[in-house]
C-alpha cells in the first residue's frame, strides 16, 4: 500500500507536493520521493524514512517546477531495504517519464520476461513498478506518431496496458514536455481521485490515492477516476479523459474502509468514517448474539481506526464507552511496519493502559482486524496488566484467512493467526475470554449501505477469491518462497538525481 501524488500547477509545486504527501502519510512509512519537471529537466529526490525526514531545505531548492508526483512508500513486491526500488522511478524514452504506483501486480515476473525478450527492455530493480513503467514506456512508444504524442495516443497506450498487465495499479506518471498521466486497473483496487483549485493564475489540478490529500491542500474533491479510466492533463492546465478498459467493473478493495484510509476521506462515494460508524451496528449484532451483554462493564477501542467501529457498538449495545488505551502518536502503524519484530516492539511503545479505566472490569475491546495476531496477544496482556477481570475481544473485520497479492503485506497463510483456527482458537492464542468476528456479508452491507452502486468488493484476504482471476495455489506458493529469500542490496541515505531530456516542440 502507498499513496501517491500528482500536481499541474501554476507556481512551483515542490512545498505543495510535500505537504500533500504528509496527509498520505499512514499509506507508507518506508520510503518517500517526489519528481518535478522544470523547462528541458526532471528533478528528483528520494530517501528511506517519513516525509519530514527524507526532505531538507537543499533537496526542495533542487525540486523547482510548476508539475509534480510524489510518493510515500509501503513495501510489497521488492526490498523494503533497497533505496532503488523507492519511487518515483523514471525512464528516459520515450519522451521521458516518471512515474509512481500504488498497488501489486500478479504477472510482473511474465512481464518482466516480456520485456526482456519481446520489448528489449532492461529492468533493474526487483520493482513491479518498474515493470509496469516499462510497460507504460514501451506502449507509448508505440502509439507515438512519430516524435509527437496526443491524448489519443496515451490512452491508446493506457488500454494496451490493461490488456498486458494484472493486478492492481492506481498510477501518476509525468511525460516530459506535454503533462500528467493518471490511470487505474480495470477493477479500481486501489483508489485514485481528481481534484481541482482555481487560482489567479488558472486551474490547477491534483491527482491523489485519497480525497484527504486534496483538500487538505485546498483543492476541490471533483470526482474518483473510475476503474480502468486514464485522465491526461497538459501542461496548460486542459483535462482529457477517456474510459481505456474494455470491462470495467468497480471492486475497490475493502480492507482500504476497515483500514488503510484516513476517516476523513470518501472512496468511491463512501466516506470511511461513516462506514466504520456501520461497522460497528453490524457488529453490535452480533456481538448481542455471541456474548453475554451482562458481563461486558465497558466497551474499548483500539486507538485510532476502530474508534468509531467502537463508539457504534456501544451506543447500539447500550454499553459504557471509554478510551483505556492512549497512543503514542510518534510511533508509526504497526501493520505496516516492515518485519514482525519491528511490529511486536513497537505496540507496547505505542499504547499504554490506564489502569484506573481497567482495573477490576470486564472489558470488551474492539479493533479494525486481527492480522497477525501479535499486536492483539500485546494489547490482551496490557488490559490484563492494567487490572481488567475479563478482556473479551471483537474484530470489525472478519477473520483474515488468505494472502493478499494486491498492494497488502500479507502475502503467506502461515503468517495469519486466523488462518486454520476457529475463532475460539484464535481467543485463545491472543489470550481473551472471547472473540466476536465481524461477519463478511455485514463488512460489505456497511459499505454498500452508503452507495449500492459498488455491487462488488475485493477482498480476498477474508474469502480468497481473486478478481484478477489469475491466483492459484502455485502462485501464493511461489509468493511464500520469494518472501523467505535474504534479499540483499541495502542502501543508506538518498538519491539525488537531475535529468535532462529533450524539449518537444
Amino acid at each position: 500500500m502507498c499513496g501517491i501524488i500528482g500536481i499541474v500547477g501554476r507556481a512551483p509545486v515542490n512545498q505543495l507536493v510535500y505537504d500533500s504527501l504528509l496527509l498520505l502519510q499512514h499509506r507508507g512509512q518506508d520510503a518517500a520521493g517526489i519528481a518535478t519537471a522544470y523547462g528541458n529537466h526532471f528533478n528528483m529526490y528520494k530517501a528511506h524514512g517519513l516525509v519530514r525526514d527524507v526532505f531538507r531545505t537543499r533537496n526542495m531548492r533542487d525540486l523547482p517546477g510548476h508539475s509534480g508526483i510524489g510518493q510515500v512508500r509501503y513495501p510489497t513486491a521488492g526490498s523494503s531495504d533497497s533505496l532503488e526500488e523507492a519511487q518515483p522511478f523514471y525512464v528516459n524514452a520515450p519522451f521521458g517519464i516518471t512515474f509512481a504506483h500504488n498497488g501489486n501486480l500478479t504477472n510482473w515476473r511474465e512481464l518482466r520476461e516480456q520485456l526482456f525478450k519481446v520489448d528489449q527492455r532492461h529492468i533493474n530493480t526487483n520493482s513491479d513498478s518498474e515493470v509496469l513503467l516499462n510497460v507504460l514506456a514501451h506502449e507509448l512508444q508505440s502509439a507515438a506518431k512519430g516524435s509527437t504524442l496526443d491524448p489519443a495516443a496515451m490512452f491508446s497506450a493506457v488500454a494496451a496496458v490493461h490488456r498486458r498487465v494484472k493486478g492492481a495499479y492506481s498510477v501518476v506518471a509525468q511525460i516530459a514536455g506535454y503533462g500528467l498521466l493518471a490511470f487505474r486497473d480495470p477493477f479500481g483496487i486501489r483508489p485514485l481521485c481528481l481534484g481541482k483549485f482555481d487560482s489567479e493564475q488558472g486551474a490547477e489540478w491534483m491527482v491523489a490515492s485519497e480525497s484527504v490529500a486534496l483538500e487538505g491542500s485546498g483543492f476541490d474533491f471533483v470526482r474518483d477516476i473510475d476503474a480502468g479510466e486514464a485522465v491526461f492533463i497538459d501542461l496548460d492546465g486542459n483535462v482529457h479523459e477517456q474510459q481505456c478498459a474494455d470491462n470495467p467493473v468497480l471492486t475497490p478493495c475493502i480492507f482500504e474502509y476497515v483500514y488503510f484510509a484516513r476517516p476523513d476521506s470518501t472512496i468511491s462515494g463512501v466516506n470511511v468514517y461513516n462506514a466504520r460508524l456501520k461497522m460497528g451496528e453490524y457488529l453490535a449484532d452480533k456481538v448481542a448474539r455471541q456474548l453475554r451483554l451482562r458481563e461486558i462493564d465497558v466497551v474499548m477501542p483500539i486507538p485510532d481506526s476502530s474508534r468509531p467501529a467502537a463508539m457504534q457498538l456501544a451506543s447500539k449495545l447500550k454499553l459504557e464507552y471509554r478510551e483505556g488505551f492512549i497512543k503514542n502518536r510518534y510511533v508509526g502503524r504497526t501493520f505496516i511496519m516492515p518485519g514482525q519484530a519491528v511490529r511486536k516492539k513497537s505496540v507496547r511503545q505505542k499504547l499504554n493502559a490506564m489502569s484506573v479505566e481497567f482495573k477490576d472490569k470486564n472489558v470488551l475491546l474492539v479493533d479494525d482486524s486481527i492480522v497477525r495476531g501479535t499486536t492483539s496477544r500485546e494489547i490482551v496482556d496490557m488490559a490484563r496488566a492494567a487490572g481488567a477481570r475479563k478482556v473479551f475481544f471483537a474484530s470489525a473485520a472478519p477473520p483474515v484467512c488468505f494472502p493478499n497479492v494486491y498492494g497488502i503485506d500479507m502475502p503467506t497463510q502461515d503468517e495469519l493467526i486466523a488462518n486454520g483456527r476457529t475463532p475460539e482458537e484464535v481467543a485463545a492464542e491472543i489470550g481473551a475470554d472471547g472473540l466476536v468476528y465481524q461477519d463478511l456479508n455485514d463488512l460489505k452491507a456497511a459499505i454498500s449501505d452508503l452507495n449500492p452502486a459498488i455491487t462488488q468488493f475485493e477482498a480476498s484476504c477474508f474469502d480468497g477469491q481473486y478478481v484478477t482471476g489469475d491466483v492459484d495455489s502455485a502462485y501464493l506458493e511461489r509468493l511464500r518462497l520469494t518472501r523467505h529469500q535474504v534479499k540483499e542490496g541495502q542502501a543508506v541515505g538518498g538519491l539525488q538525481f537531475n535529468m535532462g531530456y529533450a524539449a518537444n516542440a
